[in-house]
């Protein structure tokens, strides 16, 4: 008997095939499992924005999930007394900072599909390499991380002004 789906010269299914049903089984209702947790992760996605203020509160923008700009607000009339390049900074601040939040966000949530199976040793899970998608940055502890945008480069130029008087 060569074929694992015979049964054996008693009218009994094999334990080889018994065991090749199982897995077969356990793969299935896995795969069944991981296509409902995609459609859950992709309906959250759809819809997912991150909105973030700028360090200096003058500009507030939000992001897709697939990062692009969907709203941007001038705050509090700020704007007005700003040079453009200190306005574009705060923008380019809050833009980023906003990216690589939904970046977080959208890695978070697609992160159980990259854990190999518990019950199905063949299934692996899906190897994404994040920092290729969003940028090395997302990789970044947010806590741990040096300061973005024009903030720091304002606050140098401060001091750089103050010493040449």
């Amino acid at each position: 008997m060569n074929d694992a789906s015979q049964e054996t010269g008693r009218g009994e299914v094999s334990p080889y095939a018994r065991s090749v049903e199982a897995r077969l089984a356990a793969a299935m209702a896995e795969l069944e499992a991981t296509e409902k947790g995609v459609a859950r992760a992709e309906a959250e996605l759809r819809g997912a924005t991150r909105t973030v203020r700028s360090d200096d509160r003058s500009v507030e923008v939000t992001v897709g999930a697939q990062g692009e700009l969907t709203g941007l607000r001038f705050l509090d009339q700020k704007y007005r007394t700003m040079a453009p390049d200190e306005l574009a900074g705060s923008v380019l601040e809050a833009f980023e900072r906003a990216r690589t939040e939904i970046a977080r966000q959208v890695m978070e949530t697609l992160e159980p599909f990259t854990k190999p199976s518990t019950t199905v040793p063949e299934l692996t899970g899906v190897d994404i390499d994040w920092a290729k998608i969003f940028g090395p940055e997302v990789l970044q502890d947010p806590d741990n991380r040096a300061p973005q945008g024009s903030g720091s480069h304002r606050l140098r130029d401060e001091i750089d002004e103050d010493e040449e008087r």
